[in-house]
């Protein structure tokens, strides 16, 4: 599976070449995995170094400054929805908040053919649904 043009051009103007196709490797390889952690990757992902070195790799590349939602993703939804809804008169946009456990995330997605793809997401300071104290 090959990543949509524009993925590939936003990423290209925020990494060098090689934190590009690590982590172009990565993206990769995280869609045939069934479980996303960071043994998973040093055990798949075909790098000809140490098992130690692969780590410490993928620890500075997931840790770069430009590799963040504001500089990544926005730039990537941004040219996301100049390309697939600029001729659109009617798009459905849903918000809702998930809890996983101790994780609270507030939602923003474009519903677009039958999927909701979200374009903005926050973790939440706290858990629950109101501000009422307890």
């Amino acid at each position: 599976m090959e990543l949509q043009e524009f993925y590939k051009t936003d990423l290209k103007n925020q990494l060098n070449l090689a934190e590009y196709i690590l982590l172009r490797m990565m993206i990769i390889l995280l869609r045939s995995l069934e479980k996303v952690s960071l043994e998973a990757l040093l055990t798949d992902i075909t790098i000809p170094i140490k098992s130690e070195s692969r780590k410490r790799k993928i620890q500075r590349l997931i840790s770069l400054p430009n590799l963040t939602i504001d500089k990544i993703w926005f730039s990537i939804m941004k040219t996301f929805l100049e390309t697939y809804f600029r001729n659109e008169k009617l798009i459905y946009i849903l918000m809702n908040r998930i809890a996983w456990g101790h994780i609270n995330l507030f939602m923003i997605n474009i519903v677009w053919d039958q999927r909701a793809f979200p374009i903005y997401f926050e973790l939440l300071p706290k858990l629950g649904r109101s501000s009422f104290e307890r």
